[in-house]
């Protein structure tokens, strides 16, 4: 293992009230924002926009990847890969204010049987001082947020027979860390019963493993259910409800894919109620009992193939519920509203990305208003009601990068970060913090 340091001897606010545009904090700690839930509850934007009318505040040269950027206490971090002189991937460290690198952290990564090699999927968590990284190939490492410093490492490929087992999803390793309590949760995808793996947050020690099912991309989420904290994980067979101390089967609802393991966006839970949906096999709606540990189904939607589908194939797009409704991206790029209760279509639009396959939308509510960063790199403020998709203003912040996509001349997959008034944006080139303040210069 390397380890670069860039900058150290620079001067970084700990940021506790003044941060990126000035104003009171609100950081991004892991995938999806700090609950996982694609909130943002800052006040103060900006409210209409026009076309270039954004302010960039910095942008740094980024090398390949997937993995969004994830913020904290006045340091931005995200992940990429370098293929010259050697394959590795890295773990980057910029100061949020300025942009500038405090440091790299970076090792050896050879990726085997994987396809779409742009680079790391996952997202960084940052927890107590700590960040937690984990790479396409299974590198799962702990380091100190403010120096880069390892404090642990696992590889989960070999540790868990991932390859030797045929049991690496055709994606890679993908589902973001999730820390809760003294423990960070990750799907791995391990034979012996290591689905899912919780592992000491302070030494890498295993604690507990659970379920035989096959690994996917979508990351866990935390929620309540008959009084009681609850791990729900969208495996390559099911979703299930675990019990996060010990990782034992509170219940499982089989969902087994008619194709392939493909559902990449994060399971949605409220009201008692998980939506998941997948390209191939269309939308589940499950309901947890709210006075046993049990799960029923309320509704299945699936259309006959990918493109005469039925509710929402959606095949990296996290959708956004609001009120009874949820809305969503299809499988070639079809904003929909379902009706939460019957999964009823309410409405569909081709205006916020343009139609192609897998085409992606990434959605963050901030109040009433939904801010959606499409795949052409385009971030779009809007207003979703089920009498329509309202597009209030529309600004191109940075361009598609072909490492990811190359049919229609490149693609932007990476979810965005929100924080500090700010959006912080990534391609296969580059890093681009970008000024949302309503009193932005």
């Amino acid at each position: 293992m390397k380890q670069k340091q860039n900058g150290w001897c620079l001067v970084v606010v700990l940021f506790t009230g003044l941060v990126c545009c000035g104003v009171a904090a609100d950081d991004w700690t892991q995938w999806r924002g700090n609950h996982r839930d694609g909130t943002w509850n800052e006040t103060g934007l900006v409210e209409k926009f026009g076309e270039g009318s954004l302010p960039v505040v910095w942008r740094q040269p980024l090398g390949s990847g997937y993995s969004g950027p994830t913020v904290a206490n006045g340091r931005v971090y995200v992940m990429d890969r370098q293929t010259e002189p050697a394959q590795t991937e890295r773990v980057l460290c910029f100061d949020e204010k300025t942009g500038k690198s405090i440091w790299t952290y970076e090792y050896p990564a050879t990726y085997t049987n994987v396809g779409y090699v742009a680079g790391p999927r996952a997202s960084v968590t940052i927890d107590g001082g700590l960040v937690y990284s984990l790479g396409t190939m299974g590198h799962l490492a702990c380091l100190d947020a403010a120096t880069g410093n390892l404090k642990w490492e696992i590889d989960l490929n070999e540790t868990y027979s991932i390859v030797a087992s045929k049991r690496m999803p055709i994606w890679g390793i993908a589902a973001s860390p999730l820390i809760d309590r003294d423990q960070v949760i990750v799907q791995v995808g391990g034979d012996d019963g290591a689905s899912i793996v919780s592992f000491d947050k302070m030494t890498g020690k295993e604690k507990w493993r659970s379920l035989e099912d096959r690994g996917q991309y979508s990351s866990p989420v935390l929620a309540k259910q008959n009084g009681k904290d609850i791990l729900i994980c969208w495996t390559g067979d099911s979703v299930a409800g675990l019990n996060p101390l010990d990782g034992s089967v509170y219940w499982r609802h089989e969902f087994t894919p008619s194709r392939m393991p493909i559902g990449v966006a994060t399971p949605i839970v409220r009201d008692n109620k998980i939506f998941v949906t997948s390209f191939y096999d269309g939308a589940l709606m499950l309901e947890m009992q709210p006075d046993s540990m049990s799960v029923k189904e309320l509704w299945k939607a699936m259309g006959p193939n990918e493109r005469q589908t039925k509710g929402l194939h959606s095949i990296i797009s996290t959708p956004v519920w609001i009120g009874n409704y949820l809305y969503g991206v299809d499988s070639y790029g079809e904003l929909r509203c379902l009706d939460v209760n019957t999964g009823e279509r309410i409405w569909e639009s081709q205006e916020a990305v343009p139609k192609s396959r897998w085409s992606t939308i990434h959605f963050v509510q901030n109040g009433k208003h939904t801010w959606m960063f499409n795949e052409r790199g385009e971030l779009i403020l809007a207003k979703l009601s089920p009498t329509g998709f309202k597009e209030i203003s529309r600004a191109k912040l940075i361009e598609p990068t072909t490492d990811q996509l190359r049919q229609r001349n490149g693609v932007c997959w990476s979810h965005p970060a929100f924080a500090n008034r700010c959006v912080f944006l990534r391609n296969d080139e580059e890093i681009v913090c970008v000024n949302l303040a309503a009193d932005a210069k």
